[in-house]
């Protein structure tokens, strides 16, 4: 990563094991795409009144060559299922971004005037 990882936690109680949770995360998703060129990571609670308890947020912002891929995950309850469904939208957004930058995504071609004209006739 080109820049350092950025955590920020906001209205949660702030323990190693989750910073250390956070990081083991991202190492991962670097492990799995090595051109991240950043990655930002915030986890709050939202100041909104909820009956059913705590509702998380984690917002992940990855910066990868030419684009961005950013993720916003909501889970009441549990901060680290949270992190565990934003940190698999992100791999799997990764995952489409390589291939995408590899080729294995066509690109589609515009359609021409009469492509779609077979149907008609008749």
């Amino acid at each position: 990563m080109q820049i350092p990882l950025q955590i920020t936690i906001r209205d949660v109680e702030h323990s190693e094991a989750l910073e250390t949770h956070i990081r083991s995360k991202a190492e991962k998703l670097e492990e799995f795409f090595k051109h991240i060129t950043s990655c930002r990571v915030v986890v709050e609670v939202p100041h909104k009144h909820h009956h059913q308890g705590k509702q998380f947020n984690v917002r992940i912002d990855i910066g990868v060559p030419g684009s961005e891929i950013a993720v916003n995950r909501d889970h009441a309850e549990d901060v680290y299922v949270a992190l565990r469904d934003a940190f698999d939208a992100a791999k799997r957004q990764l995952e489409d971004y390589a291939r995408k930058i590899r080729g294995d995504i066509k690109a589609h071609a515009p359609k021409r005037p009469n492509e779609n004209n077979d149907m008609d006739a008749g």
